[in-house]
């Protein structure tokens, strides 16, 4: 029987100092990290719609839009990167991660949705800043938006129309998100 391995725990700055050096982005939860794999045609696709989309939005409202590769911190040693996040608040002095976003987008895969639904779910929604989660389907047209109203957390999912975002006060159509992508299921 082999030795059991020793699980790797990095604090923020650890974490932060390897990430810039790293050829493979990983994500932070709860100080361990988890190498992140790449994404498929429809994934990529999609995101690219989303940017194109909410661009004019962010700018109009005067407010940054990432895709992908900008960490965004979540909790003292837990650090995800959205697949787009509008951020209208000042940025932190840190320059490698955002804190205070107002919408978050995650475009589902079958290897990551059970954690965009349950864990970043409920992490984002504890962002004060945070007005709405969008998960996108890469199986089927299908958005989702976790809108927060006060107290409350309300759940609005189409598969066709038009939605109106929080923060970016515009709307967002369910076929432009998805014009031009193949879907096809993944499977497992």
């Amino acid at each position: 029987m082999g030795e059991p391995a020793k699980l790797l725990r990095l604090s923020p700055e650890e974490y932060l100092e390897r990430e810039a050096a790293s050829l493979v982005k990983h994500e932070l939860v709860e100080g361990i990290p988890y190498a992140m794999a790449g994404a498929n045609r429809a994934h990529n696709l999609l995101v690219s719609n989303l940017h194109y989309l909410l661009y004019p939005l962010a700018r109009r409202k005067g407010c940054r839009l990432y895709v992908a590769d900008m960490k965004l911190r979540v909790g003292e040693a837990t650090f995800y990167y959205p697949d787009l996040m509008a951020v209208c608040a000042p940025p932190p002095e840190n320059p490698f991660y955002e804190e205070a976003p107002c919408l978050v987008v995650e475009v589902l895969s079958p290897h990551t949705e059970a954690v965009d639904r349950r864990e970043k779910l409920w992490r984002y929604l504890s962002l004060p800043s945070l007005k709405g989660y969008l998960l996108v389907s890469a199986e089927r047209p299908l958005v989702e938006l976790y809108r927060k109203e006060g107290e409350e957390v309300l759940h609005q999912a189409l598969e066709a129309g038009e939605l109106i975002l929080p923060c970016l006060e515009g709307a967002l159509s369910v076929e432009a998100i998805y014009a031009g992508v193949d879907l096809e299921p993944q499977g497992g």
